[in-house]
């Protein structure tokens, strides 16, 4: 089974602007991080799980990674997002391997209006409701 990561949607206000985002770009949306990860060969056929609000929302499928010039890599992701049961997950910086195990499943045919917001998705975990 493949191995996924995780990363922070910085700069999305909602998951409709994060879908925006992806589906703007034509075959493939380009990330950047700055080193290429140890265990990338792992991760082929991986995705990369989207957390918004303190919550896994979504899943991009990875494609692979490239180098840039300056250095750093790229990240290569199919350019839509599959959303996934949400599920609660702390804020960290850059990316973190997610094992397979413990990648939500996803949600078969659902609408962005069907999913919970990731901050209330949060608070009912804190209660045990989730």
């Amino acid at each position: 089974m493949p191995l996924h990561m995780t990363k922070i949607a910085h700069g999305a206000e909602s998951v409709a602007d994060l879908r925006e985002w992806l589906e703007s770009h034509a075959e493939v949306a380009l990330m950047t991080t700055r080193y290429l990860p140890t265990r990338h060969a792992e991760m082929a056929g991986g995705s990369l799980y989207w957390i918004h609000a303190h919550a896994i929302i979504g899943r991009s499928p990875l494609i692979g990674f490239a180098p840039r010039e300056d250095g750093r890599q790229w990240i290569r992701l199919e350019p839509r997002l599959i959303l996934v049961h949400p599920v609660p997950k702390r804020a960290h910086q850059g990316w973190r391997y997610l094992k397979p195990e413990d990648a939500p499943p996803d949600l078969d045919g659902a609408d962005l209006d069907d999913v919970l917001p990731g901050k209330l998705v949060s608070e009912l975990a804190k209660l045990g409701l989730v």
